[in-house]
């Protein structure tokens, strides 16, 4: 049964093989890293494109006057 690790035990483990690696490791784990922030991106990207109208709904929002919206704070007192 693997253990998990919470986001700060990860990123304080990350941080300490950091400062052991030399600069030419630490270059090729930086682009490693663009290398995956690139991966999610386009994953959460590609999940996007995949909603049907989603685009269209966008430009049509983009297109809409601004003199239609309103002011959210006229709409609602409370919030």
């Amino acid at each position: 049964m693997p253990t998990y690790l919470s986001v700060t035990e990860l990123q304080c483990q990350l941080n300490d093989f950091l400062k052991q690696l030399s600069p030419e490791r630490l270059q090729v784990l930086v682009d490693f890293a663009a290398y995956l922030a690139n991966t999610e991106s386009e994953a959460a990207t590609q999940e996007l494109v995949a909603i049907p109208g989603l685009l269209e709904r966008i430009k049509k929002n983009q297109a809409t006057p601004k003199t239609q919206y309103a002011n959210w704070r006229t709409l609602r007192s409370d919030v």
